[in-house]
């Protein structure tokens, strides 16, 4: 059992596993009173636990389906590789650093295009912030540092072509976001540095949908019948 507990820590190192081990000794202690306790009052019967019991056996057990099939995918090739590697030159031999002020507007569906407008034709940053106060809209202004992959993969040839200072909007879920480009540093990863992550990018994007394709296949051969509230809607897409 304590064993278990520490397998379930990543990250562990070797010279810390005594101590965890203690510190899993004495949880599991904590949580086999509390067991017994509970079996003696017989709440391993109350309706709510046992509906949670059976839950969480499905879940474990629908997911280590999920673990085996999504193992059998094959590991990408070398040449795969390299044709990540060579098609994403702004993730590696073209990788930058990004210093950018953001800008978080809270405003109604009808007032984001005006919004975006109003960036275009505004001189900088700060009289775009001027003018967001002066028309009472809320908003909070953050500033952080991101290495290329740590953006939206759909956004980053976009950001690759900016220059310092200029602006990226978009649209948010409560209104707009806007992106600043204060400035930028170049710092590329070659090619062997790179693969360890590109194989196990396209190894888990394998994975994924070998998984998503068996959850199909399996919907397309079963039987399955909507009752209810549920059946007014049919069958959702998949």
């Amino acid at each position: 059992q304590i064993n278990f507990v520490l397998q379930q820590q990543r990250g562990l190192k070797p010279e810390q596993a005594a101590s965890a081990s203690k510190v899993a000794l004495e949880r599991l202690i904590d949580q086999e009173l509390a067991l017994q306790k509970a079996q003696d009052q017989k709440l391993d019967r109350d309706p709510r636990v046992v509906q949670q019991l059976e839950a969480a056996r499905r879940e474990i057990i629908a997911r280590s389906y999920a673990e085996k099939i999504a193992n059998g995918a094959p590991k990408p090739s070398a040449a795969e590789i390299k044709a990540y590697y060579d098609a994403h030159p702004a993730l590696f031999r073209e990788r930058r650093v990004y210093n950018l002020q953001e800008l978080m507007i809270q405003a109604k569906p009808e007032q984001v295009a005006d919004l975006q407008a109003k960036l275009a034709s505004s001189k900088g940053v700060t009289e775009y912030a001027a003018y967001l106060r002066e028309n009472d809209f809320k908003f909070t202004a953050n500033q952080a540092v991101r290495a290329a992959e740590q953006l939206p993969l759909a956004n980053l040839e976009s950001f690759a072509k900016m220059k310092d200072g200029q602006t990226m909007f978009n649209r948010s879920p409560t209104g707009a976001q806007v992106l600043v480009l204060v400035n930028s540093r170049s710092q590329p990863v070659d090619e062997t540095q790179a693969t360890a992550a590109i194989e196990q990018f396209l190894w888990n994007e394998r994975k994924r949908k070998v998984v998503e394709d068996d959850l199909k296949a399996l919907r397309g051969a079963s039987k399955i019948e909507y009752v209810g509230e549920y059946a007014k809607g049919g069958a959702r897409e998949v």
